[in-house]
């Protein structure tokens, strides 16, 4: 399973579970509203909200992804963020969680032969810089 396929069925699901309870939870939104507001089902944000669906990673303990996920939270419950700047948020939390290592994980579950060193899709900037080292050490 390729890294975006593990964060749609996963990471994605997750990041709207940790929306959708804040909403309810802090903004005293009903079910129905936070369903018009992401864009989903009431029968999904119930799922969210009693932990049957998106439980698979905790994004609000990842600090940066937090501060994102609690803007994107006021922004909504404020009337002041449309469906394409929702995505963005979604791609930005996204980015962190891959960045953090946390996606590495997620991958090795989906697909235990996945060898998460030489996988350069989450953090390909360090990965690469790893991959250029070890290539010189052994040409020397």
């Amino acid at each position: 399973m390729l890294p975006c396929e593990v964060a749609v069925k996963s990471l994605i699901p997750a990041i709207r579970s940790a929306i959708a309870r804040e909403l309810i939870q802090s903004h005293n939104l009903k079910q129905k509203e936070v369903a018009e507001l992401l864009g989903i089902t009431q029968t999904a944000v119930s799922k969210y909200t009693r932990f049957y669906r998106g439980t698979v990673i905790e994004v609000e303990r990842i600090e940066e992804a937090n501060m994102v996920l609690q803007e994107t939270v006021f922004s909504l419950a404020s009337g002041h963020l449309d469906k394409y700047e929702l995505a963005e948020k979604l791609c930005i939390i996204c980015a962190i969680v891959r960045e953090k290592g946390v996606m590495c994980e997620l991958c090795s579950l989906s697909d235990p032969d996945i060898d998460c060193t030489k996988c350069i899709v989450c953090c390909p900037g360090e990965k690469l810089k790893d991959q250029e080292r070890k290539k010189r050490k052994r040409e020397n």
